[in-house]
C-alpha cells in the first residue's frame, strides 16, 4: 500500500472496530489467517504472535509431508512461529460488512513469519523470497516494478458440489474472448459479480488495470494495475482470494488451476517485471535510441543492463521451475501449440516464447519491460516473482551477455527443453549444482523443493478417473 502507518495512526484508525483479520501466505500461495479481538491485536503490534509452525509443515488439504521438512515437524514440536504485523498492508474487506466502526467493513493486515528463536524471515516465507530480490536492486538505488495477469474458469457451483465427480458447468458457454455480452448473459447475478469484482477489488488496494472474458467457456482474465514488485506480490495474492470470496457470495467458482480441462485452454499467470531509478524514475532497461550494434535486432532497443537482466533469467529458468509452474497440473498447460511456452525462449512481441519482450517500436520506452509467460495462474506469486528478479539481478551482478538468439515469428520452440513434469522440474530445481540454489539459498531449495517431491508422491500413488475409465473392464 501507498500509505505509511504507524502505531499510533493504526489505532486511531481502528478506534470504533472490535475484530481484525490477520493473514499470512503458505507455499502454495494460500492465505492462512484468523480473526483477533482488537484489544489483542493492538497488544501484538510491537511484539508480534505466535502462529502455529504447521502451515509450513503440511501441504494444500492439511496432510503433513511425509518426510518431515526443517520448519515444522514433531523433533520441533511443530512449535510456534513469530508472526509479525505489516501494519503498511492495512486494508478494509469491503465484501465483509461485520464492523461496528463507522468504516463498517473488517480491518485486515498481512503478516510475515520469522523464526522464534532469532526473529529472522524464515527460508519459505513467501514475503520473505520476493523482499531478499526486492532489496538487492534497492540497495543500488533501483526499484523493481512488476504486474500480473491471471486467467481463470469460472463455474456454476449453485447447482453442483465441487467435491463431487467432476467439473461444475462452465458459467457461459463456448469461445468468446473480450466479450462486451458473456458477463450477462447467464441473468443478472453475473453481471454484478463482474462489476462487483472490479470495484471489490479497487476499494481493497488490489486495483485492476483491465478486466475481460478470456477464450474458453467461463474463462476470465483480469491484469492487475503495474506497481513495485513486493507490494504487486501481495495484491496477485489478495486478487485470487478476493475473487474466490465474491464467487461464493454469488455461486460462482474460480478456479485458477493451470489446465482444468483437456482440449481446452489453460490459464496463464502471466507476469510483467521493469526496474526504474528511483531518483530519476527512468525505466533501466530502455534505451533512447536504437542500437545500431545490438547482437539481435529484437534487443535493439533493450539497454545494456536490461540485457544482462535477460541474460540472467534465460539461465535460470530451467533450474527455478518449480517457482512457476508448481503442481502436477502446471505442466499439462505447458503443451506445444497452445500460446504456453516450453523451452529456452525470448523474443520481441513473441507470445510463444517464455520471455515476450515488450520495447520500441512496439511501445514507449518508457514501458520496456519483459513478460514472463511461463507461469500459470497456479503459481505462487512471492515465490514466482522473487526467482524472476534475483535471476535478474545476477545476471546484472555478472554482467552476463545475451548469446541466446531470439525466437524467430513462427516458430514455437527455441533453445533448452524446459521440464515436462513436476517430478523433473524439482530433482533439478533441488540438485546441488542448481542455479536456484544461488539465487535462492538452500534453505529455501530444500523446504520448498521438498514440498514439491511430496506433491509427486501424492500424484504417483494416485489412481486417476482417466485410469479406471481405460481399463476397469478391458484389462
Amino acid at each position: 500500500m501507498s500509505v505509511s502507518y504507524t502505531k499510533e495512526t493504526i489505532t486511531a484508525e481502528l478506534l470504533d472496530d472490535d475484530k481484525v483479520k490477520v493473514a499470512g501466505f503458505d507455499v502454495d500461495g494460500i492465505l492462512r489467517g484468523k480473526i483477533i479481538s482488537k484489544k489483542k491485536f493492538l497488544s501484538l503490534l510491537d511484539s508480534g504472535f505466535g502462529f502455529c509452525s504447521v502451515i509450513f509443515g503440511w501441504d494444500m488439504h492439511d496432510r503433513t509431508y511425509t518426510k518431515e521438512l526443517l520448519i515444522s515437524n514433531a523433533e520441533n514440536g511443530y512449535r510456534d512461529l513469530l508472526a509479525k504485523i505489516d501494519l503498511n498492508s492495512y486494508r478494509r474487506i469491503p465484501w465483509e460488512e461485520k464492523s461496528p466502526s463507522s468504516k463498517g467493513y473488517v480491518p485486515f493486515f498481512l503478516i510475515s513469519f520469522h523464526d522464534p528463536i532469532t526473529h529472522e524471515p524464515i527460508a519459505p516465507d513467501p514475503r520473505a523470497v520476493v523482499k531478499r530480490a526486492a532489496d538487492a536492486a534497492e540497495k543500488r538505488g533501483w526499484k523493481a516494478m512488476a504486474g500480473a495477469e491471471y486467467e481463470f474458469y469460472c463455474f456454476d457451483a449453485k447447482s453442483q458440489d465441487v467435491h463431487t465427480p467432476g467439473l461444475p458447468p462452465h458459467l457461459t458457454p463456448g469461445m468468446f474472448g473480450y466479450s462486451l455480452t458473456r458477463p450477462f448473459t447467464a441473468g443478472g447475478l453475473q453481471g454484478d459479480w463482474y462489476y462487483e469484482v472490479w470495484d471489490a477489488c479497487s476499494k481493497f488496494g488490489v486495483p485492476i488495470e483491465g478486466w475481460h472474458t478470456e477464450s474458453g467457456p467461463g474463462v476470465y482474465e483480469a491484469a492487475l494495475q503495474y506497481g513495485e514488485v513486493k507490494e504487486m506480490a501481495d495484491k496477485a495474492g489478495l486478487f485470487k482470494y478476493a475473487v474466490k470470496c465474491l464467487g461464493s457470495k454469488y455461486g460462482i467458482m474460480p478456479c485458477f488451476m493451470a489446465k482444468p480441462k483437456e482440449g481446452l485452454p489453460g490459464n496463464s499467470g502471466h507476469l510483467h517485471v521493469s526496474i526504474v531509478d528511483v531518483e530519476s524514475g527512468k525505466n533501466l532497461f530502455a534505451r533512447s535510441e536504437k542500437d545500431e550494434n545490438s547482437p539481435f535486432e529484437d534487443a535493439a532497443y533493450l539497454s545494456d543492463l536490461g540485457r544482462q537482466f535477460l541474460a540472467g533469467v534465460l539461465k535460470a529458468l530451467p533450474d527455478i521451475m518449480p517457482c512457476l509452474a508448481p503442481t502436477i497440473n502446471s505442466y499439462k498447460r505447458l503443451v506445444e501449440n497452445f500460446w504456453a511456452p516450453v523451452t529456452v525462449s525470448w523474443g520481441h512481441e513473441h507470445r510463444s516464447a517464455s520471455i515476450r519482450l515488450i520495447a520500441p517500436p512496439s511501445c514507449p520506452a518508457a514501458a520496456t519491460r519483459f513478460e514472463i509467460r511461463t507461469p500459470g495462474a497456479d503459481c505462487n506469486p512471492h515465490f514466482a516473482l522473487g526467482a524472476i528478479l534475483a535471476a535478474g539481478m545476477k545476471g546484472i551482478e555478472d554482467k552476463m551477455e545475451l548469446t541466446l538468439p531470439p525466437l524467430g515469428k513462427g516458430e514455437e520452440t527455441g533453445g533448452q527443453r524446459l521440464a515436462a513434469d513436476l517430478k523433473s522440474a524439482t530433482e533439478t530445481f533441488m540438485a546441488k549444482d542448481s542455479w536456484a540454489r544461488v539465487l535462492l539459498g538452500d534453505d529455501f531449495v530444500n523446504h520448498f523443493g521438498g514440498t514439491r517431491r511430496e506433491e509427486v508422491r501424492r500424484w504417483e500413488e494416485a489412481v486417476t478417473d482417466w485410469e479406471f475409465k481405460r481399463y476397469t473392464e478391458t484389462v
